[in-house]
């Protein structure tokens, strides 16, 4: 039986059920025309819905929602205003985006110089740091240069460097079971890839990374989404979702969760590895924030727990885009080395090498990180408190728990009107990341923000009160806003 919460291309169709299934449970409640429109809209935009996809005749979409076939026209009509689908005759209505506009994992990514970005989870480079690797990558970059420069594996100076810091934190390592990439993203995309098939599950934690969202979904792969409450990991739906639903992978996120800040305790730990591998499923461990340990040591490799052998099936990601900074695209993958063979053919399908500058720079980097990282640290740790001043201050109503570690606060509204208030913000000149785009399944998260504390305490203070004002404003903030704001 076809899974509602991911939509399929190979017929390029949507059928009317599943895209009832895709619709938040208020819109069913009270399907209206805008309301119905918007939540079409970001389906598209969060990629739940592909593009190019026809979308289901209006008289059957109006059955599955229990609208009027009115109320679906005049949807689809503002839909096509706005540039989001659009239609020809006598062959449907198909999904696109306006011209000029990007889907909301892009606009994430594109800063606003005029305005308080609390909405990516990452720091600049540390003063001076990238200064000095480059001047002392600059002479062994002459040496390089004299080579081809291809090395699909990743330099072997820097493959070295990785599995040595695995084998002193307890995992030992060797450097041929070291892929580098061009970040923990690209790693994470070439895993799917090798790994499942179209239509494949993959157990992922709910909420989790939403950029890991995206990879799935892009890969045309089935969630099967695990809770992770204030409390920990629902454990035992894991445990049964293994069991029922075979999932081919398993994408999670142990060390200071993303978005929730949580440290996965070693006995969830122990559970996850048993169980996973009971059920012939790779475990894909994200250990991209491992390192920002802030009010507990730094958590040991999951896969350097349990007996030996019983780790084989796990595949580590890491990347020095959150110790150091995202503008170097330094990645990695940890695993058995036959499948760092394998990887490493779907890597030369993609781009072939990665850039041997970035490389030399992050061996420097790698050299000098237990060294550099208390000051690192210690920064996080001021903008925190910073932040959580601010939000006591200014939303007391709101509710959070500070997290051992990680880059940002799991924020509780109170209530479902995130998506509502990111656009008020926006208009604010503050860019925040709603809830929803860290959901698994459609509708979930809307009375969640994550916000980051990476951005100094005066930008943090400042970025708060203005969310503070869009919240408390005269106007009451709504879970749908009127379509005229989609296109800015």
């Amino acid at each position: 039986m076809a899974d509602a919460r991911v939509v399929h291309t190979a017929d390029r169709t949507l059928g009317s059920r599943r895209l009832a299934a895709l619709l938040p449970p208020e819109v069913l409640a009270r399907p209206g025309y805008k309301a119905l429109a918007e939540a079409v809209r970001t389906l598209i935009l969060d990629g739940r819905i592909p593009l190019h996809v026809r979308l289901p005749a209006e008289r059957n979409l109006a059955e599955a929602v229990g609208a009027s076939r009115a109320t679906v026209t005049a949807a689809y009509d503002l839909l096509r205003e706005s540039g989001y689908v659009r239609s020809r005759r006598g062959s449907g209505t198909f999904t696109e985006l306006p011209e000029g506009h990007a889907p909301v994992g892009v606009h994430a990514l594109v800063p606003d110089d005029d305005g308080i970005d609390l909405a990516i989870a990452a720091m600049g480079a540390p003063d001076g740091v990238l200064g000095e690797a480059l001047a002392w990558a600059a002479p062994r970059l002459a040496e390089v240069a004299r080579t081809p420069g291809y090395r699909p594996y990743g330099l072997p100076e820097l493959r070295a460097a990785i599995a040595g810091r695995y084998t002193r934190r307890g995992l030992p390592t060797r450097p041929d079971q070291i892929l580098v990439t061009a970040g923990a993203q690209q790693a994470l995309v070439l895993a799917l890839g090798l790994l499942c098939r179209v239509g494949d599950r993959v157990m992922t934690e709910n909420p989790t990374y939403a950029n890991a969202l995206d990879a799935v979904r892009h890969a045309r792969l089935r969630t099967e989404p695990v809770a992770v409450s204030d409390h920990g990991w629902d454990l035992d739906m894991a445990e049964s979702a293994l069991r029922q639903t075979d999932p081919r992978a398993a994408y999670m996120v142990p060390d200071f969760h993303n978005p929730t800040g949580l440290l996965m305790p070693e006995e969830d730990r122990l559970r996850l590895l048993a169980a996973t591998r009971r059920a012939g499923t790779w475990l894909i461990v994200d250990e991209t924030i491992s390192d920002i340990a802030l009010d507990v040591p730094r958590p040991a490799p999951l896969a350097s727990l349990g007996a030996r052998g019983s780790a084989d099936h796990v595949l580590t990601v890491g990347s020095l885009s959150k110790t150091h900074w995202g503008g170097l695209r330094v990645g990695w993958i940890r695993a058995g080395a036959q499948l760092i063979t394998e990887l490493t053919a779907v890597r030369v399908a993609a781009d072939m090498t990665g850039s041997m500058l970035d490389q030399l720079v992050a061996v420097r980097l790698l050299e000098h990180l237990d060294a550099g990282l208390p000051a690192r640290l210690d920064q996080l740790r001021e903008r925190r408190a910073a932040l959580a001043a601010a939000l006591e201050l200014h939303t007391p109503e709101w509710r959070w728990q500070l997290p051992p570690g990680g880059l940002s606060l799991w924020v509780d509204l109170g209530e479902p009107v995130s998506s509502a208030l990111a656009d008020r913000a926006r208009a604010a000149g503050v860019h925040i990341g709603r809830g929803a785009r860290f959901g698994a399944e459609p509708g979930t998260f809307e009375h969640r923000l994550r916000i980051p504390y990476t951005l100094p305490p005066d930008r943090l203070a400042e970025g708060v009160r203005r969310l503070a004002a869009a919240v408390h404003g005269s106007v009451p903030l709504h879970p749908a806003v009127d379509l005229p704001h989609w296109v800015a």
